[in-house]
């Protein structure tokens, strides 16, 4: 067999074996931001002195007030 196919096709093996460790390692570092994330969140929450009663109807009230995509389009159509 050719010599250079079978050097390829090493190269190959090896650049696939690091895409999933890098893959893994990067999956691995999301869950870690997420986590410190929410952690800041719990935090910032608490010093604030709410309850999860109120956290959740402040949630729903933030998320009640954003504009959707249709109306942000529309403001923008406008000008």
């Amino acid at each position: 067999m050719n010599p250079k196919i079978i050097r390829l096709r090493e190269e190959h093996a090896k650049i696939k074996a690091k895409i999933s460790r890098l893959s893994a390692r990067s999956r691995d570092l999301e869950k870690q931001i997420l986590a410190l994330e929410n952690t800041d969140i719990i935090g910032l929450v608490r010093a604030q002195g709410l309850s999860l009663e109120d956290f959740a109807e402040l949630m729903r009230s933030l998320h009640d007030a954003a504009p959707t995509e249709t109306e942000e389009e529309d403001e923008d159509a406008a000008w």
